[in-house]
């Protein structure tokens, strides 16, 4: 008789499977616009129970739950180091509210919604109640950005998530120990001293931990390349070292020991914020797959119709309850209430720490420690894909979503971005320019224009701007080191895609270059600041003319024919630069003049560079972006040619922008 063998995979195959199948979810998520959780659970459960392909047990053996337990420490820090409490802005008394009064009463509904509504004994709906205060920083913020929520409330929905983060992970741990300590000792005074002794602990190393660190890194006792080693070594050591005197209070340390550190105002803060993005991006994927590829259909089978009305109790009562009470007396209208109480997505760190302490009570005698798991996994998916599906509609039923296109937000106050500003407000698309310098403001709030007065990496900007509401930054100020630095700092909250930055000074010499990885992309035709005000003062125009399927690009080419392109203005009104791989294709001859221009040594190279960019592919590519519809967004020049095609072109609206005060 045969005998059938089941072989796993290998140590090094599994964590790589782990890695393209987390990562790889997130980035799927992140070009479907999906929430990310749910792909990676529905990732993990593919390849888990329901193919067979991997299953952490076997094929990671008692590794798993040591790689979870730092993976949730690493993703409480981050959560820490993200509670800097100078940036809460007008939402401070909301966020203290929620989590002042709403974490313990929320622990309070929830925990009675486990024991009522799911069925569960009192130690394992307490810890599991605990958990649930934390309502997701890794979901509600892709949520927050698809929805376009207004600023107030979208802060109250991030800090509440970013501050519970790790008090819900206390709370549990707190409950936790309790449990487990009360089953240990002999009397409930020595329980209580040992879990005091416990958490005294935890707290003291977290603190010293935390202090250490901001100290040895501002008085430069670490060089900035260890600074990052040196962070995670000790972050290791704060986990493991309190854990011997008390379980899982480790948890507890490195939390404090990120309070410390994100309020500590280092200097180098900016580099421990990649690092802590950079390890929750892979840790969170990880533990993701790992969960889910370890959760058996035996287990979820066990679950009746009571785990749906627990879901219903949290959603409808427990949630709804914890905040309308919490905000009473805040002075908050009464939409934002509402929006707020009905959104409560949970994510990673809820399923991280309820499978890791459900699995602890499990072995320490709670039989209902084995169901903490799948309530978590069907609480998550529930509140992550009904958020996902409701809260841009909702939002925008309450009057606190922001209206219209995506916004343009402008740095530098000049002729030019006047220009443009005024011509894209006459396009419906919502913009705003900013500047450090007042007197640069003077035109556009001459010309109607909305503007911000003050530094766009200020507290300022962070407090008062609805970042949200843009999506396209255009850094085009006098000052080219001032642009570079905000173009390369807002690269990470709009994407590099979307941060443009007009041509430096010097900029295209070999000894004045910049890696690519700062500033922004190329933006307003290859043309300095100096010379974009030089053209304005000629009189050149900023236009948009419309496409059709009668009048394409060939002709606007050949009517314009000195005219710089400068951006498109897309359906639905979205404006998209003009692609530098677009002007050497569809205007060959700027092209070949360009190169000419080039130092004789580099001329060769560029020729070669630009043979291989003119394939049919991409000319059609860069001519499907002209296609009818588009309008054409160009600075043109004051001559015969560009006057006679304004006067033909009013029945193509074509809209033209002076930038003059008026």
């Amino acid at each position: 008789m045969a005998t059938e063998t089941v072989t796993g995979l290998g140590a090094v195959e599994a964590f790589a499977l782990v890695g393209v199948l987390g990562v790889g979810a997130q980035w799927l998520a992140w070009r479907l616009k999906l929430p990310a959780i749910v792909l990676m659970l529905a990732a993990g459960l593919i390849v888990g129970p329901v193919l067979g392909v991997f299953d952490p047990a076997r094929d990671l053996g008692t590794l798993v739950q040591p790689l979870i337990s730092l993976a949730v420490a690493v993703i409480l820090f981050e959560g820490g180091l993200t509670l800097d409490l100078h940036k809460l802005g007008d939402a401070r008394k909301g966020v203290m509210r929620l989590v002042v009064i709403g974490a313990p009463l929320g622990w309070f509904l929830s925990t009675a919604a486990l024991h009522w509504g799911a069925g569960l004994g009192w130690e394992a709906s307490t810890v599991f109640g605990g958990i649930m205060v934390v309502t997701g920083p890794t979901v509600i913020a892709p949520l927050l950005r698809q929805a376009k929520l207004q600023k107030r409330p979208a802060n109250l929905l991030q800090w509440e998530a970013i501050v519970n983060d790790p008090v819900g992970a206390l709370a549990a741990v707190l409950a936790f120990e309790f449990v487990l300590v009360g089953r240990e000792a002999e009397s409930l005074p020595a329980a209580l001293t040992q879990l005091g002794v416990g958490i005294a602990i935890a707290m003291a190393v977290g603190i010293v931990a935390g202090a250490a660190i901001s100290y040895a890194f501002r008085r430069a006792f670490v060089p900035e390349y260890m600074k990052v080693p040196v962070l995670f070594a000790t972050l290791l050591a704060t986990f493991a070292f309190p854990n011997m005197m008390l379980h899982e209070s480790g948890l507890l340390a490195v939390t404090v020991m990120g309070l410390i550190i994100a309020n500590a105002d280092l200097p180098s803060f900016e580099e421990l914020r990649r690092f802590k993005e950079h390890a929750t991006v892979l840790l969170v994927s990880g533990v993701f797959i790992l969960l889910a590829s370890s959760m058996d259909f035996a287990s979820l089978g066990q679950l009746t119709w009571r785990a749906g009305l627990f879901v219903a109790l949290v959603i409808l009562v427990a949630r709804p309850l914890t905040v309308l009470i919490s905000l009473l007396g805040t002075g908050l209208p009464r939409n934002e209430k509402i929006l707020i109480a009905l959104t409560g997505p949970r994510g990673v760190v809820l399923v991280a720490v309820a499978g890791l302490f459900g699995e602890r009570l499990a072995a320490a005698g709670v039989s209902d420690g084995a169901v903490i798991g799948p309530l978590a996994f069907v609480l998550v998916l529930a509140t992550v894909v009904l958020h996902g599906f409701t809260l841009a509609p909702l939002a925008r039923a309450l009057g606190l979503a922001s209206k219209g296109r995506p916004g343009v937000l402008i740095l530098g106050g000049s002729r030019f971005t006047t220009a443009l500003g005024e011509l894209l407000k006459r396009e419906e698309v919502p913009v705003l320019i900013a500047d450090p310098n007042h007197a640069r403001l003077l035109r556009p709030r001459t010309a109607g224009l909305p503007v911000f007065y003050g530094d766009l990496l200020g507290e300022a900007a962070e407090d008062s701007l609805e970042i949200l509401s843009f999506e396209t930054l255009i850094a085009a100020t006098e000052n080219d080191a001032y642009n570079t630095l905000v173009a390369t700092d807002f690269g990470s909250e709009f994407g590099r895609d979307q941060v443009w930055q007009i041509a430096r000074e010097k900029g295209a010499r070999a000894r004045h270059s910049l890696p690519s990885q700062l500033g922004g992309r190329p933006f307003g035709g290859g043309k300095t600041f100096g010379e974009l005000e030089d053209l304005m003062k000629q009189g050149w125009r900023i236009t948009a003319t419309p496409l059709t399927e009668d009048y394409g690009f060939d002709q606007w080419k050949e009517e314009r024919p000195h005219a710089l392109l400068i951006g498109r203005l897309a359906s639905g009104g979205v404006f998209k630069r003009f692609l530098q791989e677009d002007a050497e294709l569809l205007f060959p001859r700027r092209a070949e003049a360009a190169i000419e221009a080039l130092p004789e040594e580099q001329r060769e190279s560029a020729r070669e560079a630009l043979k291989r960019r003119r394939t049919d592919l991409r000319l059609n590519a860069a001519r499907g972006r002209m296609s009818a519809g588009v309008k054409l967004v160009a600075l043109v020049p004051p001559e015969s040619e560009s006057k006679r095609a304004e006067d033909q072109g009013d029945e193509r609206s074509e809209k033209p922008a002076d930038g003059q005060s008026r």
